[in-house]
């Protein structure tokens, strides 16, 4: 392998581990809404120069983790209603879709990896640990679906949904509710029952977001 070939995969290693770190900061809270990530100093912290900071930068962008502004510069994304409403929004039109055909298909190897998040999700006492687990449950059981547009644009919404999760359970946790709507819905989709997979995860998501929206409003009044 060629010397610019190995510098390649230690840059690529470096942005993975800068992105890592950032991505987890930012869902534990640790990283708060609306604080400035300037690149120089993020360089210092993680040890690398700048460019592996950039492009975990413009990685976290393209997820909804952090906006760009050329007059702000790179801040973490506040947890809004407007947030809220488009991830949601766009979940509860397409999820049960691509649901109902994962099961449809056979789930494949859905099933297990579902099961697995599910052990996760329980196992853990760390939000950012359970709230990934949470999104790859709900991976689990749509990737099968056979369309690549759907799972696609449910992938898009993983990291956004996750800082939603993340947020809600830090002001009110309901996690444990939500395990028992995942297991409801599991159950569904391991006896073929499409249809109800398809309802159960619409009513779970819409459940949700009502939750996390209604939080919203409170927050703001009490900052009145």
């Amino acid at each position: 392998m060629s010397e610019t070939a190995l510098g390649a995969i230690k840059a690529s290693s470096r942005t993975a581990l800068v992105l890592e770190a950032l991505r987890r900061g930012i869902l534990s809270g640790e990283l708060p809404a609306g604080r400035a990530l300037v690149e120089v100093e993020l360089a210092s912290r993680f040890g690398v120069s700048k460019t592996p900071v950039r492009e975990a930068l413009k990685t976290l962008s393209g997820a909804g983790l952090v906006t760009i502004s050329e007059y702000t510069g790179v801040t973490v994304r506040k947890v809004d209603e407007r947030l809220t409403r488009s991830v949601f929004d766009a979940r509860c039109l397409i999820e049960p879709v691509a649901v109902r055909r994962s099961v449809e298909a056979g789930l494949r190897d859905g099933g297990r990896l579902a099961r697995e998040a599910l052990r996760k999700a329980e196992e853990t006492t760390d939000e950012v640990t359970r709230s990934l687990a949470n999104r790859d449950f709900h991976r689990a059981l749509y990737a099968d679906c056979d369309n690549e547009v759907l799972v696609g644009v449910l992938d898009q919404l993983r990291d956004q949904t996750a800082l939603i999760s993340v947020n809600v359970w830090s002001q009110r946790p309901s996690w444990e509710d939500e395990a028992q709507e995942h297991q409801q819905i599991l159950e569904a989709a391991l006896n073929g029952e499409a249809e109800e997979a398809a309802r159960l995860v619409l009513q779970h998501i819409s459940v949700f977001q009502e939750r996390a929206l209604q939080q919203i409003k409170e927050a703001g009044r009490e900052v009145r």
